[in-house]
This record gives C-alpha cells, sequence and structure tokens, in this order.
C-alpha cells in the first residue's frame, strides 16, 4: 500500500466514500506523496511522451501560429505568452526559438507559466530561465494573452456518473471489506443528460471553469489560445486511467505512483469559450493540424540538415494509428479577429 492509499483510506473511514475529483486532486497534488511532487513524469525514463518530447517540430508549429496570429492582431506589446502545466518547459523553449524569428515577437513576449507543482517549477526555471509561475489562468497579467495548452484538460480532475434503473448516480471511491480502494455509485444526482442503463459520463468541472475564464481573456484583451489533447466531441464512457513506466494499470491500485488522466470532452469547452464572448473552432485531428501548416516540409528540412529521426517523428505525432488522430486541436480567439492559422470557427 503506498503512502496515499492510507491516508485517502483513512479520509474515507471518517467521511464516506469520495469522487473521482476528490481522488484525483489527492493523487496528483497532494504536497507530500502526490505524483507530480514526488516524480519527473516526462519522455523516455518518466510514465509517457507528450508532443514535444518527440519532435521540436510540434512546438515549432505550434509557435508559428501563434505567431500568425499575433501579425493578424497588430503585434500587441507587451502580451503574456502563457502555457499551464507545461511540464519540463520543452515546448516553450521550442517556441520561444521559434518566436525570434518573428521581428519584435519575443523582445514583446512575458512568459507566464500556469503550474501547481514546486517540483516542475524548479524544473521549468533551470530549463527557461526567470519566468512568472501562477496558480490560475484568472492570475494571468492583464494584457493580451498568447496561450498554448497541450495535455493540461487531460489531468484535471474528472466526475463521473452512471445511468442506473433509479437515474444517474456518481460513481465514487470508496473501501472494499478488506479496506483496499474500490468504485461504487453514490447517490442519485439530477444530471440533464440521456442514456441508457449502464452508460457512463464525465465531467470536468475545472477544465470548463479553465476555458470560460480564458475565452473571457480574449475576448476582453485580444490574443489567441490553442488548447491540444487526447479527446472527443461530446462522449460517452468510462476513460477514466492510469499509466505507470508507459503502461496503463488500474488507477485505484497505486494512489501517488501513476499518472490519472480522462480523455477531454471538447464539447463542453466550446461552450465554455462561447460563454467567455471569444469566438472557437471545432477541434482539428492533431496531424490533419500540423500537415496543414507545413509540418511535413519542415521534418524534410531538418532530416536532410542531419536531425536523422525527423520524418520518423512526424509520423508519430501525425499518423493515424499513432497520435495524429486521437488528439484534437482546438482554437479560441476574439470576435471579429482572423482566425488562429489551420481553424474555423465553430458554426
Amino acid at each position: 500500500m503506498t503512502p496515499l492509499a492510507g491516508i485517502i483510506a483513512a479520509r474515507i473511514r471518517a467521511t464516506g466514500p469520495i469522487s473521482l475529483a476528490d481522488y484525483m486532486q489527492i493523487c496528483l497534488l497532494d504536497s507530500r506523496y502526490g505524483y507530480y511532487a514526488t516524480h519527473d513524469p516526462f519522455g523516455q525514463k518518466g510514465d509517457f511522451v507528450t508532443s514535444p518530447e518527440i519532435h521540436q517540430v510540434f512546438g515549432e508549429i505550434c509557435g508559428l501560429a501563434l505567431a500568425q496570429a499575433w501579425m493578424d492582431q497588430g503585434r500587441p506589446a507587451p502580451f503574456t505568452l502563457a502555457e499551464p502545466g507545461p511540464g519540463r518547459g520543452t515546448l516553450m523553449a521550442d517556441m520561444l526559438r521559434t518566436l525570434r524569428a518573428v521581428p519584435g515577437m519575443r523582445e514583446a513576449a512575458e512568459v507566464a507559466l500556469i503550474e501547481a507543482s514546486p517540483h516542475l517549477r524548479q524544473v521549468q526555471t533551470e530549463r527557461l530561465g526567470q519566468v512568472l509561475h501562477l496558480d490560475h489562468v484568472e492570475d494571468l497579467p492583464v494584457k493580451p494573452l498568447f496561450m498554448i495548452a497541450n495535455e493540461f484538460i487531460d489531468a484535471l480532475p474528472i466526475r463521473q456518473f452512471q445511468m442506473t434503473e433509479g437515474g444517474w448516480r456518481e460513481r465514487m471511491v470508496g473501501l472494499c471489506d478488506k479496506g483496499t480502494l474500490r468504485l461504487g455509485l453514490g447517490e442519485v444526482v439530477p444530471l440533464p443528460r440521456e442514456g441508457s442503463v449502464g452508460d457512463i459520463v464525465e465531467e470536468c468541472p475545472e477544465g470548463v471553469a479553465f476555458v470560460e475564464a480564458l475565452g473571457r481573456r480574449i475576448a476582453a484583451q485580444g490574443g489567441a489560445a490553442i488548447i491540444i489533447d487526447y479527446g472527443g466531441w461530446n462522449g460517452f464512457g468510462d476513460t477514466f486511467q492510469a499509466l505507470c513506466n508507459h503502461l496503463p494499470e488500474d488507477p485505484l491500485a497505486h494512489p501517488g505512483e501513476a499518472d490519472l488522466t480522462a480523455h477531454v470532452d471538447f464539447a463542453p469547452l466550446a461552450a465554455a469559450a462561447l460563454r467567455g464572448g471569444a469566438e472557437v473552432s471545432r477541434p482539428l485531428r492533431q496531424g490533419d493540424w500540423l500537415l496543414a501548416l507545413g509540418a511535413e516540409a519542415r521534418a524534410r528540412k531538418l532530416e536532410a540538415a542531419g536531425d536523422a529521426g525527423a520524418m520518423s517523428a512526424l509520423h508519430r505525432l501525425t499518423h493515424p494509428s499513432e497520435m495524429g488522430h486521437l488528439f484534437k486541436a482546438m482554437a479560441i480567439w476574439p470576435k471579429g479577429a482572423p482566425a488562429v492559422p489551420g481553424f474555423v470557427a465553430l458554426e
């Protein structure tokens, strides 16, 4: 039993079962035993590999898309260049290097990272130098905001609900007779969704709140945001999962020792951006978006210059059987401004 398993079991004995959202929050962010406090999960030696860690072409395309949006909006200066959940800072480093080729943009950019983990904040500072670290999107400076959010929302806590004969019930983490953690069902809740018995739906309240706040910022101050994650549109099903040493495992097996995520439902995020007053796109497949913006030409150029793995990395990022179709990209920009490159406004 991990230290967190004991802590969670004691809480359940004292106050009753907890939601999946509370369980994820504890497992990922506990200051002593939480996953992000005790692990560097990124890369081949970690538990998973993100797109920026696969190849620099991913960060370069993201940076150039934001650069074009910045130019389309009149080159505002100064502006905030932000990333939530920036991991080891690889994506931001690649974008900053790319932005040096855009006259005036790097000089106008003030880098801000939204990061809850003290350990990862230190890793990011070592990689990027002094940057502004913040806890919430609402803490960002009041100025034009250009943001990339890659595999951020999938790690935010979710709630799950299952349809029963009596209606929707929330799935809760409780204890079995032997004292180990198990999933069960709570009381009936008034969930305004249709479903058949056995159906499971997921909600991510923090993700919705984050995107709505982001939409308000961009609508009021200008800027753009690109959100990239794995998921779909108005999805059903249990997507709660754990990953340890690049392999899936039972999410309740080793609290604090595995990364916990869930697929992102982009439909409520798009609605949140619209409520915030911004324009938003329907999500595109990551592979389609990268290729449309010239990722193949860039990878071929890098391979010709001696980067022997550039094209194989591009295959991993864009091919339907790899990350190309599973991962989606969605953009947010001010009403009346040109769309972020590669995207079309949601109708």
